[in-house]
């Protein structure tokens, strides 16, 4: 494909200058989160947006500090056993609820009892899966009480597990947060609404606006007063129309940038533009449990080799992203990921093999591909996907449908695999760990979008688990991620980079491979009006 056709399918955003005289409040942060989240249940949060705002209105055991560091959290101080197998955290003295109530380790015991019973279907217990009885408890075979998470005393909890794991790191996750369950039980699904929500963390929640915005103000019950009283997050589901709010003095930081070249951006925006290494991989998702993926490797090979990368990268994100060749990004701690044996190959040359396994599938000038193509709204997505579909039907010949949904309505359609066939999947990290991200493939995993069952893939994931040391993990583990690639169940498409615009008087906005940015570590210096 010709350099000036995918040009062509660029949107001219408009060139502007940089962005307007702020007129915010001080005392108010404006942040930009992306979609509409789709719960403040913190065990059931599935996706990034949920996530930020999760962040600022609870604190886990352990918590982030603005680096991305593990800092003490509700657990002043905790002690591993000798084995790796007994973790052991003592509560800080005085932990209270955004109501008032003390805050006790039997209450989080109960919590995570409750984030692991099969009925909240919580998307991250699967990562969990080294706690005693944790499996079990999730698939129904044992009662919640059973998982090996214990209170002795008032301030203590201790975790069992039947083998090592970096449960400090797992603890980050939202699935970790205390839930406040005599709301939960008084008031079912709504406990997550304004003046029902009871959290712990530096905010509580004050509004939530539908397709607007989650307002969030300071816990007076949390140990430290965050500097900003207010933090406002805003929906931004089109990226587009977020960079003019940034323009109009309208937002303090935005929740991604919208693809444009990149000079232009920095002569723009300067300092304000904010890119870093990003531990997310973007890929399309194949539904293996339906025609026409089911049972067509050679077909889902071809839409693989079909896709340049280099120019999607270049001409369509523009923004730092690298071509991805595997579904582990570069960076993660530990760990030398796979890649597609052709990777290194000329794109003429996986071009010309991505025809012969078109040919091998079945098809044909005569019987072309009808496939549908998925994702959810947002400028990028669909600048994004308009190229991939262009791709297919320029080297393959196939006819291509593209469908854009609002994204509740996405998640749970890509979650059904039912009317999927490619879709837009990727991940992106909850813990630095490759197997947070090859854990996404594995039976029965809720994040399974692909319907891959693969009992080989699964044996590896097991031995990884089971691996005497670090380095015997992260071969077993690079061996799943090559037997995945070799099953073409994704097409993997590139690596993420993390892209923010942040006005200069936020302060305290520091790059983190995970981008996590609670709020509770920044501040706004006074504008002068």
């Amino acid at each position: 494909m010709k350099p000036a056709f995918i040009l062509g399918l660029l949107l001219l955003l408009g060139s502007g200058t940089t962005a307007a005289r702020s007129s915010l409040d001080d005392n108010a942060l404006q942040r930009g989160n992306g979609p509409e989240p789709s719960t403040l249940d913190a065990h059931r949060c599935p996706e990034v947006a949920c996530g930020n705002i999760l962040r600022d209105l609870y604190e886990g055991l352990v918590a982030e500090d603005a680096r991305g560091q593990v800092i003490p959290g509700m657990a002043e101080r905790w002690v591993v056993s000798a084995d790796g197998r007994q973790w052991t955290f003592h509560l800080r003295p005085g932990l209270r609820w955004s109501n008032g109530q003390p805050l006790t380790a039997g209450q989080v015991v109960a919590s995570f009892r409750r984030a692991f019973e099969p009925a909240t279907a919580a998307p991250f217990a699967v990562h969990f899966d080294a706690i005693k009885n944790a499996t079990r408890v999730l698939r129904g075979e044992a009662p919640p009480g059973a998982i090996g998470i214990v209170a002795p005393d008032e301030r203590t909890v201790v975790f069992r597990l039947d083998r090592s794991a970096a449960l400090p790191q797992l603890l980050l996750l939202p699935i970790a947060y205390p839930v406040y369950l005599p709301a939960l039980r008084e008031f079912g699904a709504q406990h997550t609404r304004p003046g029902k929500l009871v959290s712990n963390g530096a905010y509580r929640l004050a509004q939530w606006a539908p397709q607007a915005s989650v307002t969030l103000l300071r816990n007076p019950r949390f140990r430290e007063a965050p500097a900003i009283a207010r933090i406002d997050f805003l929906v931004t589901e089109d990226a587009a129309s977020e960079l003019q709010r940034f323009q109009a003095g309208g937002l303090h930081i935005t929740e991604t940038v919208p693809p444009q070249p990149l000079p232009q951006l920095r002569k723009r925006f300067g300092a304000q533009l904010r890119i870093s290494p990003y531990l997310g991989s973007m890929w399309l998702g194949l539904n293996l449990a339906q025609p026409p993926m089911r049972g067509n490797p050679s077909l889902r090979e071809a839409l693989s080799l079909a896709i340049d990368r280099d120019k999607l990268t270049r001409y369509i994100t523009g923004l730092g992203e690298t071509p991805a060749y595997g579904v582990v990004p570069p960076g993660v701690a530990d760990y030398t990921p796979a890649a597609l044996p052709w990777s290194r190959n000329t794109q003429a040359a996986r071009e010309a093999l991505a025809r012969q396994r078109y040919r091998a599938a079945g098809y044909s000038d005569a019987k072309p591909l009808q496939i549908e193509l998925r994702y959810n709204t947002s400028t990028p997505h669909r600048r994004l996907n308009l190229a991939v579909a262009a791709m297919w039907r320029e080297v393959l010949g196939a006819r291509v449908t593209l469908r854009n949904e609002e994204w509740k309505v996405f998640v749970g359609n890509r979650k059904q695999r039912v009317i999927t066939q490619a879709f837009r999947g990727g991940w992106i990290a909850d813990v630095n760990d490759a197997r947070n991200f090859l854990a996404n493939f594995e039976t029965g995993s809720v994040t399974n979008w692909s319907g891959l069952a693969d009992p080989a893939f699964d044996a590896l994931l097991k031995a990884a688990d089971n691996a005497a040391s670090p380095a015997l993990r992260s071969a077993a583990l690079r061996r799943a991620e090559a037997h995945l690639l070799a099953r073409h169940a994704v097409v993997p498409v590139y690596f993420y980079t993390s892209k923010h615009l942040v006005r200069p008087e936020v302060q305290g906005f520091e790059a983190n491979p995970l981008d996590h940015h609670p709020s509770r570590f920044l501040s706004i210096l006074p504008v002068a009006r």
